[in-house]
């Protein structure tokens, strides 16, 4: 597998303001690895995937340095938006703003016209994204009649339709109730193992999605402050420090075990932790 994601001495600051957004960011993501991005609200998340979908710099002004790579040869930073669609797909954190049609079906069609799709291939791929997030049955609903997880599901759908190689997507359950954010959330590990595609995730729910992610990325101040596998990365009081909501399963197990070991990442795991401490010392007791 080559790089997806390749980003080297990334600083942007927008237009107007004195502070940098991001400050010398360096990042790769593998082709097919799903990474969480976390962080304390204004440290550089949404900046960053605006730079990776080339919102940033053709949208957003401001002062830019740095890399941007895509596929190992796209250079994001000399296309526009709409040439790098069909590679990049993002979706954000207020389906509603993203939905602009009558209905549905024409929600996923927009982009795809907008391509110059011919009718018979893009009836295929509206058929296959609506197929792919289940939800064949909202096609002739207008927007607005649904919930917010499934206006979440169509503009994910919509994306999809695009065919791209990553998809971004920044706190998409921001809005919804925790049953509807569990169903995103695993409906985009399906859509990751199916498809094989990039995930780059934007995300407070870290109790819901960090046992299924490949890699966690914490942001600070506009840098990565530390970036590894999530159980590298959780037992790290940093996180924490930097005012990360970490798991609590993660808080349980260092307030009984202390966190410089192996950690679980969600409840199952710290049960058996605990059934194996247990056994353990009832073993050890001596019988009287």
């Amino acid at each position: 597998m080559g790089s997806a994601i390749k980003i080297k001495g990334l600083s942007f600051r927008y237009r107007g303001f004195k502070e940098w957004a991001l400050r010398d960011v360096d990042l790769e993501v593998e082709e097919g690895e799903f990474i969480l991005i976390v962080g304390p609200s204004g440290c550089g998340k949404t900046t960053l995937c605006r730079c990776i979908n080339g919102l940033i710099p053709h949208f957003y002004e401001g002062e830019l340095h740095g890399e941007v790579t895509l596929l190992n040869d796209i250079n994001v930073l000399e296309k526009e938006p709409y040439e790098l669609v069909e590679y990049v797909g993002m979706v954000f954190q207020d389906p509603e703003a993203q939905l602009i049609t009558s209905t549905v079906e024409r929600e996923v069609a927009f982009g795809l016209e907008n391509l110059g799709v011919s009718p018979d291939e893009m009836r295929a791929r509206i058929n296959w994204a609506l197929g792919m997030l289940r939800i064949e049955h909202l096609r002739d609903k207008a927007p607005y009649e649904l919930s917010g997880g499934e206006q979440q599901k169509v503009a994910i759908a919509a994306v999809l339709a695009l065919q791209p190689k990553i998809l971004i997507l920044d706190e998409p359950t921001a809005n919804l109730d925790p049953l509807s954010a569990l169903e995103i959330l695993n409906l985009l590990l399906n859509l990751k193992e199916k498809l094989g595609i990039t995930v780059v995730l934007v995300e407070h729910r870290l109790s819901m999605i960090v046992d299924k992610v490949d890699r966690i990325v914490v942001m600070r101040e506009g840098r990565i402050a530390a970036n590894g596998k999530p159980r590298d990365v959780l037992k790290d009081k940093l996180v924490e420090d930097i005012g990360v909501e970490v798991p609590r399963v993660v808080k349980v197990y260092k307030e009984l075990f202390g966190g410089e070991r192996w950690i679980p990442l969600n409840p199952r795991e710290l049960a058996e932790v605990v059934i194996h401490a247990l056994k353990r010392h009832r073993d050890q007791e001596p019988l009287v």
